[in-house]
């Protein structure tokens, strides 16, 4: 890690946070900014049981304390997730069609964690940086549907909201500082100001005297009062393995997939799905969680030997749910009971699948252009430098 990417991972904490807030207090209404959090689904489970409330209860307790802070706007972010999993979809059918042509089209490894995407980045390079698929992640996604969608709804600059992402690891502080997620159309404005875990934002919420009043959820429309807290179907993260696994199948094989049986191999968090037509295994997928499993990926691969077309990759070992940033101290051990209660309170929210997002329909018309390529291209896809960059110690501390 550089200097100066010290010094901005060092402002992402909650001092930057109350100091917009401060800020907005004390000075002329003419630098006033506009404040926006939005939270991961994953986050909201750690709140849930914290506060002994269902999923939703939980994300108005986060609204309503957020909010009396001096917060404006409180977002969950499950429709960047459908982007940035729609995204992936096509992809890989694409891919898949092209790799007979190009032997690095495929396996596709998934791009959405942040610390495995580093890691790559910085320590492994060209042998496996054209595999990551170039769908943006939630996060980057989140900051563009924000500082632009968003803003330009509300008549407001980008530079006049400062957006602030809740999630379940520290890596996605590192997330924030790259240079390719400014918010589209936003100019040189970051898509997301400010990063959060969310054992930080309970801090706060321990050592505030606030009195907390529930307040709604937010939506990115007008004509919606409350958002509805859903996930994907992933049992710790967003599923990308299961819905690229259905829509693959149907797209090549006209195979409707109703359940997606995984088969754990070395451990529960390296599994496969296969899908077999006339005897042939034409579809096998993968899902590496955790930095053992992500390595004997990588090795396998260097090697030539992976026999897969596709990869979930999380550092984490059992997915975002378990990120370092809520389910332990930072250098602490796990707490198994909390995370066993997350996970029973995670399985209880109502899944829903990218495709029957209305919402994401009307963003791919109004903010898209009408799903226009060089639009999507540049609001939903990323590159990543086949060269690598330069490592640091941060970037394989997983």
């Amino acid at each position: 890690m550089t200097a100066e990417e010290g010094a901005r991972v060092s402002q992402q904490n909650a001092e930057d946070f109350f100091r917009v807030l401060n800020l907005n207090k004390k000075c002329d209404t003419s630098k006033h900014r506009v404040l926006a959090v939005s939270v991961c689904p994953q986050s909201l489970p750690y709140f849930a049981a914290k506060f002994n409330l269902s999923v939703t209860d939980a994300a108005r307790r986060l609204s309503g304390f957020l909010k009396n802070l001096g917060v404006h706007y409180v977002f969950v972010t499950t429709v960047a997730a459908d982007f940035s999993i729609l995204e992936s979809q096509k992809e890989f059918v694409r891919r898949y069609q092209q790799h007979s042509e190009d032997e690095r089209a495929l396996p596709m490894l998934t791009s959405a964690c942040p610390g495995w995407v580093r890691y790559a980045e910085r320590v492994l390079g060209s042998p496996i940086t054209p595999h990551l698929c170039t769908a943006k992640s939630p996060q980057q996604i989140m900051g563009s549907l924000v500082k632009d969608y968003f803003a330009r709804r509300q008549n407001l600059s980008p530079d006049k909201l400062f957006h602030v992402i809740v999630g379940p690891c520290y890596d996605k502080k590192l997330e924030a500082l790259r240079e390719d997620v400014h918010g589209v159309g936003s100019g040189t404005s970051q898509g997301v100001d400010c990063v959060l875990t969310s054992g930080e934002l309970l801090q706060m919420m321990e050592q505030s005297d606030l009195t907390v009043k529930d307040a709604a959820v937010d939506t990115l429309f007008r004509d919606l009062t409350e958002e509805e807290i859903q996930r994907h179907e992933g049992a710790g993260s967003d599923g990308y393995l299961a819905h690229v696994f259905r829509h693959a199948a149907k797209e090549l094989f006209g195979e409707d997939v109703e359940k997606v049986t995984y088969r754990a191999l070395r451990n529960r968090d390296f599994q496969e799905v296969t899908l077999e037509k006339d005897g042939e295994v034409v579809l096998r997928f993968a899902a590496a969680y955790g930095f053992r499993n992500v390595q004997n990926v990588v090795l396998k691969l260097k090697k030539g030997r992976l026999p897969y077309h596709f990869v979930e990759v999380l550092a984490c070992p059992g997915g975002c749910l378990h990120g370092r940033g809520q389910a332990r101290a930072e250098d602490g051990p796990a707490d198994k009971v909390l995370l066993q209660q997350m996970e029973d309170i995670y399985a209880e929210v109502p899944t829903r699948p990218p495709e029957a997002s209305a919402q994401v329909r009307t963003l791919y018309q109004e903010w898209l252009h009408g799903a226009d390529p060089p639009r999507v291209q540049e609001a939903l896809h990323t590159s990543f430098p086949s060269a690598g960059l330069a490592a640091s110690s941060l970037d394989i501390k997983w």
